[in-house]
């Protein structure tokens, strides 16, 4: 004799369906992929040093794509998981000061954030227009 959970349909190996039914709206608050770049700049630091760095941050932050450096400025990507724009913003506009310390990155200042949703990332792609894709990921000089 075979055991079935109650209310489950034993001809299907035990597990079935539920309609969510006419009223179920998916919830509009629930997190979404925003695209971000993030680019800063500042005085010259050493090349060695601004790579630890970013090895450093990437440790850190594990949805860091790739990161572009010289010794002057830098550029990050990355895929961020927010409620709406203005969340993927906010969590972009701390991640290098919130690291700086940790990571030893140096003091260099925000001079540029894109934030774009992944349909429209995926867009630019396939019109030819958008970032290229980031690869290889990692960090690597301009």
């Amino acid at each position: 004799m075979r055991r079935v959970r109650p209310g489950a349909a034993a001809s299907r190996g035990g597990l079935t369906s539920v309609a969510a039914g006419d009223g179920y709206e998916e919830p509009k608050d629930l997190p979404r992929l925003w695209h971000i770049t993030l680019s800063v700049s500042g005085a010259r630091a050493p090349l060695s040093e601004v790579r630890r760095g970013l090895e450093q941050l990437a440790h850190d932050h594990p949805f860091l794509l790739t990161s572009r450096y010289a010794d002057d400025h830098a550029e990050i990507r990355y895929w961020e998981e927010a409620r709406d724009l203005h969340d993927a913003a906010a969590v972009a506009l701390r991640l290098w000061g919130e690291h700086r310390q940790s990571a030893k990155l140096p003091p260099w200042e925000i001079v540029g954030l894109e934030v774009i949703d992944r349909a429209t990332y995926h867009q630019r792609l396939a019109e030819g227009y958008g970032p290229p894709p980031a690869t290889p990921v990692g960090v690597h000089p301009f």
